[in-house]
C-alpha cells in the first residue's frame, strides 16, 4: 500500500460551516431587520441632509435652510419608510436633543463627535467597543510575533486565539451597531474559526491528560 493511501483524509466537520452561515444570517438580520426594503430616503430639492440614528433605526434629517439656523425647518426620514411632519428648530431640539440639532445644522462644538461621526455620549460607548476590538486584533499579532521571535520559529500561541475571539466578537457587535454589512460579513466566519481553534486546543489537551 502506498504511503499516500495510508494517510488519513483531511476533512472539516459540517458544524463550523453551519455556524458560519448562522453567524452571517444573524448579522444580516441585526443589520437589516429595522429597515423595510432597504429604502434610502431622498430629501426634497433644495434641502440638505444629515445622517441620523434613532435606536437601531437609521435615516436622515432633511434640513430646509432658513434665514437663520433657528428658522430652519426639519423632517426625519427613516429607512423603514417613516416620514415625520415638518419640525421647527425648537420642536426638533425638543424631540431629538440639542446635539442632533447642532449636527444637523453643522454647528456641533464637540470635535470628538465630528471625528467619530456620532451625536451623543451614549454612542461613544459603541465606538469604544469597536476600538477595543481593534486593539485586541493588534495585540494578537504582537503576541504571536513576540512568541515566535523568542522560539525562533513560527508559533501560534493559545492567547492569539483568545484575543482573536474577543476582538472578533467586539468588532461584530460594533459593525452591527453601525449597520455595516461589509464589516459584519468580515467577522462572521472569523468568530467561528477562532472558537473552533480553541475547542480543538482544549480537546487535544484533554486527550493528552487522559492518556
Amino acid at each position: 500500500m502506498s504511503s499516500d493511501l495510508a494517510k488519513p483524509r483531511t476533512r472539516v466537520k459540517w458544524e463550523p460551516w453551519a455556524l458560519m452561515v448562522a453567524m452571517l444570517a444573524l448579522g444580516v438580520w441585526l443589520v437589516w431587520s429595522p429597515i423595510s426594503g432597504l429604502k434610502h430616503p431622498t430629501p426634497r430639492p433644495g434641502a440638505g441632509k444629515v445622517e441620523l440614528r434613532i435606536g437601531t433605526a437609521r435615516g436622515i434629517v432633511e434640513v430646509i435652510p432658513g434665514p437663520t439656523k433657528e428658522e430652519s425647518r426639519f423632517r426625519v426620514l427613516l429607512r423603514d419608510g417613516h416620514e415625520s411632519p415638518e419640525f421647527t428648530a425648537s420642536q426638533f431640539i425638543e424631540s431629538y436633543g440639542r446635539a442632533a440639532f447642532d449636527s444637523a445644522v453643522g454647528d456641533s462644538e464637540n470635535p470628538l463627535f465630528r471625528v467619530l461621526n456620532i451625536t451623543s455620549w451614549g454612542a461613544l460607548i459603541w465606538v469604544g467597543v469597536g476600538f477595543a476590538g481593534q486593539l485586541a486584533f493588534t495585540g494578537r499579532t504582537l503576541v504571536q510575533w513576540i512568541v515566535s521571535e523568542a522560539k525562533r520559529e513560527s508559533v501560534v500561541p493559545e492567547l492569539f486565539w483568545w484575543l482573536s475571539l474577543a476582538g472578533g466578537v467586539m468588532l461584530f457587535t460594533y459593525f452591527v451597531w453601525r449597520q455595516d454589512f461589509v464589516g459584519v460579513l468580515g467577522q462572521s466566519s472569523g468568530v467561528v474559526i477562532y472558537a473552533r481553534n480553541l475547542r480543538l486546543i482544549y480537546k487535544r489537551r484533554r486527550q493528552a491528560t487522559a492518556s
